[in-house]
C-alpha cells in the first residue's frame, strides 16, 4: 500500500524535481565550474568549497545532504587539490570531506563523518576520522542502498566477497 500524498504536497514534490534540483546544478557547474553529474541532489545547506570551485568533482546520481561540506582546497598549506565523489554516492548530514579525498562509487558517507583519507568504493564510511564499517555494499540512484542485486543499476556489478571455505570436520 503507498503513501497518499496532498496535492499541495505533490505540487511542492513536482517543483522541487524540475526547478529546484536543475538550478542548484546549473548553479554550481555554470556559475562556479565545478563538475557535477547529471541527476544529484544538493542540499540548498551543503558548502562546497568555492575557494578551489574547479577542484571539485561529483558523479552522477549522487545525494549530498544538509550541512555536508566538501573541501577541495586547504588554506593553510595553500595547496588547491582534486576532491572527487564517484557515482551513486550519498554523503550524510553534517559529514566533511576534506581535500584531495576520493570517494569511490557506490558508496556511503554516515552523517558526520570526517573523511581524511579515500573510500574504497562499495563501503560505508563513518566516525571522526572516517573508517571503513561495512564493504561489498550496492547503491543505486541518489546513494540509496539496494539490498536485491535485480533492482542495481546496470553499470554498477558490486564485487563479490570471497565466501569462506568449509571443511569437512571428521
Amino acid at each position: 500500500m503507498g503513501l497518499k500524498y496532498s496535492p499541495l504536497v505533490r505540487l511542492r514534490r513536482a517543483l522541487h524535481g524540475l526547478l529546484v534540483v536543475k538550478c542548484v546544478q546549473w548553479y554550481y557547474t555554470r556559475i562556479w565550474g565545478m563538475h557535477i553529474g547529471e541527476d544529484c541532489r544538493i542540499s540548498l545547506s551543503a558548502k562546497l568549497d568555492k575557494a578551489n570551485p574547479d577542484g571539485i568533482h561529483i558523479g552522477k546520481s549522487c545525494a549530498i545532504t544538509f550541512g555536508a561540506a566538501i573541501l577541495s582546497h586547504d588554506f593553510v598549506n595553500r595547496e588547491h587539490k582534486q576532491t572527487r565523489i564517484g557515482d551513486y554516492c550519498f554523503i550524510g548530514a553534517h559529514a566533511v570531506i576534506m581535500p584531495g579525498v576520493t570517494v569511490g562509487d557506490h558508496s556511503i558517507v554516515a552523517t558526520g563523518a570526517i573523511v581524511m583519507r579515500n573510500v574504497p568504493p562499495h563501503s560505508v564510511v563513518m566516525g571522526n576520522p572516517a573508517r571503513v564499517m561495512e564493504q561489498n555494499i550496492q547503491t543505486g540512484r541518489w546513494g540509496m542502498r539496494i539490498r536485491e542485486t535485480e533492482n542495481a543499476p546496470a553499470d554498477s556489478a558490486a564485487p563479490q566477497a570471497e565466501k569462506p571455505k568449509l571443511e569437512a570436520v571428521q
